[in-house]
């Protein structure tokens, strides 16, 4: 499962998951998926709702490890999510929600360049509440580019 031209830092092998249903009974969501992601590459989960894509990307983000099967990943770097909701804390403002997983010397970063690519320069002391959607999603995706992941989902 390596995909050509270097690192793979996702390899994803799932048998099988299944979540248990009322009277003891079990209903399979994913069954014998396998895929890679190379370095460098993307890739996009695309399906009819309710096929297994949310529950495969919560896999890989390891907030549902009940399955058969195995999803590797990169020893080091880290993970960026971008959630379908923005998924922003209403009482930080822009450059707060943006800044939340950074720290140490990334704490401090200047983030000018970020804000300026998605069209925020401006609004880093606006709070989430009043933003539109729209621009509530381009923060959260700041945040997630703000993080420099090895791995962006």
């Amino acid at each position: 499962m390596r995909a050509a031209g270097g690192p793979v830092p996702l390899e994803v092998d799932i048998r099988e998951k299944a979540f248990p249903t009322e009277g003891g009974g079990r209903l399979v969501t994913l069954r014998d998926l396998s895929f890679s992601v190379g370095e460098g590459r993307f890739a996009c989960l695309v399906g009819p709702s309710g096929c297994g894509k949310t529950t495969t990307l919560r896999l890989i983000l390891g907030l549902d490890e009940a399955f058969e099967g195995t999803i590797a990943k990169p020893d080091q770097g880290r993970t960026g999510v971008v959630f379908q909701e923005p998924r922003l804390l209403p009482w930080r403002s822009v450059d707060r929600n943006v800044r939340l997983p950074l720290s140490g010397a990334r704490a401090d970063a200047d983030l000018t360049g970020l804000y300026a690519t998605l069209g925020l320069t401006g609004m880093e002391d606006f709070f989430p509440g009043q933003l539109s959607l729209g621009l509530a999603r381009r923060v959260a995706l700041a945040r997630a580019f703000a993080l420099e992941p090895s791995l962006l989902l």
